[in-house]
């Protein structure tokens, strides 16, 4: 029988259980016993937050994978975004991938003016003197390696704090580091 899990992956987390480089790097399997042969579904790199899904149906992993589940990430941006940067985006820009230009596929974008309490405050990324910032929402289907981060940087306002808020149904409602035990990812909105 598969299990199946939901994580609030916190800041400075990599999205896997081995690491067999020389430095030392917080794990997921620091924030909770999980049984063997657990695989995260997708990843966040070590700097993003968020909505995590785990399992150990390989298959299931597959599914949440594909391009048919949304992804929405909210980024906090160096700078007050403009509708154009904002066109640009939902349009899809270069970006590079692997050593090759690639054009995103079209998002949906939007501001973001109230976060939901579950991003909390976060590690400080900067104070007021260097300039303002704010939140915006991507939501896309798909996912290459930064993908955010090179997208809002090709129009300009490089992220600075990125959480994964919803993957497909499901929404992050989780304190950073929790995990929580489901059924099926079906039962609870996927």
């Amino acid at each position: 029988m598969h299990r199946h899990f939901l994580l609030h992956k916190p800041h400075g987390y990599l999205s896997q259980f081995i690491y067999q480089k020389k430095r030392a790097k917080k794990l997921l399997g620091e924030l909770y016993d999980f049984p063997e042969g657990t695989m995260a579904i997708g990843r966040l790199d070590e700097d993003s937050e968020g909505l995590l899904l785990l399992t150990t149906d390989g298959q299931e992993s597959e599914r949440v994978r594909s391009k048919t589940v949304e992804k929405e990430y909210y980024a906090q941006v160096d700078g007050l975004i403009d509708s154009t940067a904002i066109a640009q985006l939902e349009a899809g820009v270069e970006i590079g991938f692997k050593g090759i230009r690639y054009t995103t596929q079209p998002c949906q974008v939007r501001l973001v003016t109230v976060l939901p309490p579950c991003i909390g405050e976060g590690r400080r990324i900067r104070d007021a003197r260097h300039g303002p910032t704010c939140w915006i929402s991507l939501t896309l289907t798909e996912g290459k390696f930064r993908q955010v981060r090179k997208m809002t940087a090709a129009v300009g306002f490089p992220t600075l704090r990125l959480v994964r808020v919803r993957v497909g149904g499901i929404a992050l409602n989780l304190s950073a580091g929790s995990v929580q035990e489901v059924p099926h990812f079906e039962q609870v909105g996927l």
